[in-house]
């Protein structure tokens, strides 16, 4: 069997590269293309050290100590923390390319009968790795930074209602900054599935939709506990429906802005 270690050490240099890459663009490191390009460079020659006949712990010792000259070298040092946050970052870039990697692998190049699998003659070849590589990646790299951004506007509340507790999981949206006009306190909204209460005593305000101008029910709010503050002046409006992972409770962007 010819193995050539040139193509070898380039396609090591190229996977190396879009991971730093990738751990560059999620964390923000804002690092140049050439500290990238060295620190894929030093993993790159590493792919040499599996022709050396040494211990699986030996190895496995030997590719940590890599990855972390890989970080320094492209990241630099700054503190402990920083450096094993990008190296954390390295491996789960590693973790979710490796996977996506093996799963195509498993599904293209075996065929199986129940649970028994046997290569079918087909493997997954040099330009289909440079091909895909970048793509799973880039998958990823915009879903990581989707849902740090989303997942950042979570919050656990409480609210206050008659004299009564109840607790939902609420998402700032920028968009709500709905006021009633008779009292001047912005409105909080809740699917009306979540509500556990009585909504006796409700008012009727206007707000402006998709739809053109709508009127939606609005009940007093006791107060509301958000990390560990407590708003008092504010409403609950009672929508039909919140079409977002797990949220409840709408806030107002204007209780931010106190």
């Amino acid at each position: 069997m010819k193995i050539y270690i040139d193509l070898i050490m380039i396609l090591n240099f190229f996977i190396d590269f879009i991971l730093l890459l990738s751990v560059s663009l999620i964390l923000k490191r804002n690092i140049k293309i050439t500290r990238i390009m060295l620190g894929a460079f030093i993993g790159g020659i590493s792919i040499l050290l599996l022709f050396f006949n040494v211990n699986n712990l030996s190895l496995f010792i030997l590719k940590v100590f890599i990855s972390l000259v890989m970080i320094l070298t492209t990241f630099g040092y700054r503190n402990l923390k920083y450096t094993l946050i990008n190296m954390l970052y390295l491996y789960l870039s590693s973790i979710i390319l490796g996977g996506f990697l093996y799963l195509l692998n498993l599904q293209f190049s075996y065929k199986h009968i129940g649970i028994i699998f046997y290569n079918n003659g087909l493997s997954i070849n040099f330009i289909f790795l440079i091909i895909f590589s970048p793509v799973i990646l880039y998958i990823y790299i915009k879903q990581t930074k989707n849902l740090r951004y989303n997942y950042s506007n979570y919050y656990n509340i409480e609210l206050y209602i008659k004299n009564k507790k109840y607790k939902y999981t609420a998402y700032m949206d920028s968009g709500n900054v709905l006021v009633d006009n008779l009292t001047n306190k912005p409105v909080i909204l809740i699917d009306k599935r979540k509500v556990l209460f009585d909504t006796k005593g409700f008012r009727l305000i206007p707000y402006s939709g998709v739809t053109g101008i709508n009127m939606i029910k609005v009940i007093k709010v006791n107060k509301m506990i958000m990390n560990s503050k407590e708003y008092n002046n504010i409403l609950l409006g009672i929508m039909d429906r919140i079409d977002l992972d797990g949220v409840d409770v709408i806030l107002n962007r204007k209780l931010m802005e106190e």
